[in-house]
């Protein structure tokens, strides 16, 4: 896009675009699938989004900042590659009364305002390591990680309609699998996909990494008795039975305060940065009476 081209886009009204935003950030859908008083509500966080950011737009510290068209373009692209083709993408911006020229022209503001609000939260206090030790003894909760486990299963449903999964006959195809595996463990996503009755099957198996009373109760008991590798027998659920496999254990443990600095540090130093910028704009002129939103 050359110069020129620019600065007519940037003088384009991103109204489109901040409703859009909006309306995926409070309702998760498009201003067109809103109803009424969605939409309304949508429109005036819009309005109110960008009433503010024209404030940091027209601050002293804004005449510093330069957006480049490398920028915008990355920005634009990331937005180009959710969709699978050039006319899907284009739908879109259609139906949301917006064109290639609009989204960059609101990509370019979004840029230059965060790069602002990134510049004002540079000027927060250094954490220092007293700081941080102060906080690690104030919440020694939220540095305490309680044991989980990693699992997978290979299921097969009780179904009385079916011959082959009443219960008796789930049980027992649940036992020869487990007894295979206790043999050749290794063989145990080949089973899974052979054998499950569940959609993990395409992924070994894999239930995922749990606490406690996350599974069924039964499940749980067992699974929390298990050492690492080791498979279970054929365990019974509600819904049928399961053979098991302790993947990986994470034992309960508190982090030391070594291990907890750089996650408190990187903590109090978004929220410095966050008070900084709500000193700043809160300092920021007020608009003039009458500017409700757009301009």
């Amino acid at each position: 896009m050359t110069s020129s081209a620019n600065a007519s886009a940037r003088t384009e009204q991103p109204q489109a675009y901040y409703v859009l935003r909006a309306s995926l950030a409070l309702f998760k859908k498009a201003p067109s699938e809103l109803a009424d008083a969605e939409l309304s509500q949508a429109q005036r966080q819009a309005a109110n989004e960008y009433k503010i950011e024209t404030r940091v737009l027209r601050s002293q510290e804004a005449s510093a900042v330069q957006i480049t068209d490398d920028e915008v373009q990355r920005a634009f692209q990331e937005i180009r590659d959710r969709y699978d083709d050039e006319d899907l993408f284009l739908s879109e911006l259609y139906k949301n009364q917006l064109d290639e020229a609009a989204l960059r022209a609101a990509l370019y503001r979004q840029c230059k305002v965060n790069t602002i609000l990134d510049l004002i939260g540079s000027r927060a206090p250094t954490i220092n390591d007293v700081e941080i030790g102060i906080y690690y003894h104030l919440h020694p909760q939220q540095f305490h990680r309680i044991e989980r486990r990693e699992a997978c299963h290979i299921f097969i449903s009780i179904n009385p309609d079916y011959p082959e999964n009443t219960e008796e006959t789930a049980f027992i195809r649940a036992q020869e699998i487990s007894q295979k595996l206790q043999k050749k463990p290794y063989k145990f996503a080949d089973l899974a996909l052979k054998h499950s009755e569940c959609p993990t099957a395409l992924q070994a198996g894999l239930l995922g990494t749990m606490a406690r009373g996350t599974l069924y109760p039964e499940l749980d008991a067992v699974l929390f008795k298990m050492k690492l590798g080791e498979i279970s027998g054929a365990v019974k659920s509600d819904i049928g039975f399961h053979v098991l496999l302790c993947k990986s254990i994470h034992p309960a443990e508190t982090l030391s305060l070594a291990k907890a600095t750089p996650i408190i540090r990187q903590f109090m130093r978004e929220r410095a940065a966050r008070s900084c910028q709500r000193a700043w704009l809160a300092s920021l002129p007020k608009p003039d009476h009458g500017d409700s939103g757009y301009d």
